[in-house]
């Protein structure tokens, strides 16, 4: 046997920042990456980078065109016309196959019949919707609607996928800036610009994200922690912190169906029994600030001149007896059992109390909580709605027609009067109205941050807490090359 005396083996090839993943570790993993049916934050955060729609949103929450710009033919009828490949915007889905108008009209014509979407209320007003041809999409609408373009943000779809029935929600088919490679524990995304690969994984509990961050077995992390996590980490060699203002709005939700909770004093006395001033100062993270509305006030359809409720006990006491409930009135909160949902759980229990309501805490895995939220099966619960653009989120959260699985009236709240303040898309008295009969008992904006190795740069962080940053961030940070 003849051996080639002194013959090295080949050297290793140096590892790119493509080939080393970076690894986010979330609070909570995606649900369904549909776009059509998703309704969870992270799914929703994920089905941005994996899916491409024809609108978009600027930095004023105005519509702008995304795969196809658009025009009002008349008060019933838009044209879409698909962007040219030249114009950098992706014309292909990530298994190759072109993507053209008879995908748009497939991916919408879906949705209009799909009854266990909650986005299907979103579409009623579409009469048809019709290719003319491979560039172009004609919408035709049932009542004039000016603000149209601005509802048609769900990702699209491949036909053939859709027509063969294809598990979209585990195996999601776009042609975003991010495609899908695998789901087996993390969920695993690579980008198509350079092959980076980002890994996602669930971590629950925040002590432990935050401990994997300091030992290198992650690389970054956005929000769900608690401020003084969040101080901790600023403090740390190799740790960068970005923060921004937020816009995602968290609430406190009620059960029209209880009989107590449909009395609007009882609804009243709540909201004076929350110190959701205090909430923000202490147990939340910068750039969180108190919610008079559901649309941040710089929203072109907010309403800056709503105030939170006052705290006031005794004023509360006072609501409580005049509805003639028994004292102290016992009432069920729901949440998850993310850490930092109990912890301000336990706040409001404990301000609650001088106000007499007596406050039981039952913590869920967060697929029975949102199961049970959208069954209708609580009285109280506690929920934040993310990347809100439209006010398109009154009809799907307040209009009697959006009871689940048609739209988000979790709450089962049925007002004629706000139904017909919707129709007519009249924003100001819309947001009078809820701020009047409190189907929601708005609380605040959350505070945004990511919190990463310094390693890693070009991270954008959004005030509505999307991960769209993950479309562009880099690892400067190269794994030291085995040893010979």
């Amino acid at each position: 046997m003849l051996t080639a005396c002194g013959e090295q083996p080949a050297a290793t090839p140096p590892a790119t920042s493509a080939q080393v993943p970076i690894r986010m570790a979330v609070a909570q993993a995606p649900v369904n990456l549909d776009p059509r049916v998703a309704t969870d934050a992270a799914s929703e955060r994920v089905n941005r980078l994996l899916y491409r729609p024809l609108v978009d949103f600027d930095a004023q929450s105005r519509p702008v065109p995304a795969l196809a710009n658009w025009v009002s033919v008349d008060a019933t009828h838009y044209r879409f016309t698909l962007l040219p490949k030249t114009t950098g915007t992706l014309r292909a889905f990530h298994d190759g196959r072109p993507l053209s108008a008879h995908d748009v009209v497939a991916t919408y014509r879906s949705l209009m019949g799909m009854a266990a979407s909650p986005r299907s209320a979103e579409f009623a007003n579409i009469q048809r919707v019709d290719a003319v041809d491979d560039d172009t999409v004609l919408f035709q609408l049932k009542q004039p609607d000016a603000d149209f373009p601005a509802r048609l943000v769900v990702g699209i779809l491949p036909a053939a996928l859709i027509q063969a029935g294809h598990d979209f929600a585990r195996a999601p088919v776009g042609s975003g800036p991010l495609r899908f490679v695998s789901w087996q524990g993390a969920l695993t995304l690579e980008r198509l610009a350079d092959q980076q690969r980002i890994q996602i994984s669930e971590v629950k509990d925040p002590t432990v994200r935050v401990l994997k961050l300091l030992r290198g077995e992650v690389d970054l992390l956005q929000g769900d922690l608690p401020p003084e996590l969040l101080r901790y980490l600023q403090g740390r060699p190799g740790i960068r912190v970005q923060s921004a203002p937020g816009a995602n709005f968290s609430y406190l939700g009620f059960n029209f169906n209880d009989p107590v909770l449909q009395d609007l004093r009882v609804r009243q006395a709540i909201a004076h029994g929350v110190d959701v001033a205090a909430i923000v100062r202490q147990a939340l993270v910068p750039g969180s600030r108190v919610a008079g509305a559901v649309l941040p006030p710089e929203h072109w359809a907010g309403n800056a001149g709503l105030a939170a409720y006052a705290y006031d006990p005794a004023r509360a006491l006072a609501l409580l007896r005049e509805a003639g409930v028994p004292l102290p009135l016992k009432l069920v909160y729901k949440t998850s059992t993310d850490a930092q949902r109990v912890r301000l759980a336990t706040i409001l229990q404990a301000q609650l109390k001088p106000a007499g309501i007596a406050l039981e805490i039952r913590s869920l895995d967060w697929g029975t909580f949102f199961e049970d939220i959208k069954q209708g099966q609580f009285q109280l619960y506690g929920l934040t709605w993310v990347g809100l653009r439209t006010p398109e989120i009154y009809r799907l959260a307040f209009h009697s027609d959006s009871v689940p699985p048609r739209g988000a009236n979790r709450g089962r709240y049925a007002d004629p009067v706000l139904d017909g303040m919707i129709s007519a898309a009249d924003w100001p008295a819309v947001t009078q109205r809820l701020h009047a009969q409190l189907p929601y008992l708005p609380l605040w904006y959350e505070g945004q941050f990511a919190a990463m190795r310094t390693g890693l740069v070009e991270y954008s962080l959004r005030s509505d807490g999307h991960w769209d940053g993950l479309a562009t961030i880099n690892n400067l940070v190269l794994p030291a090359l085995p040893a010979d």
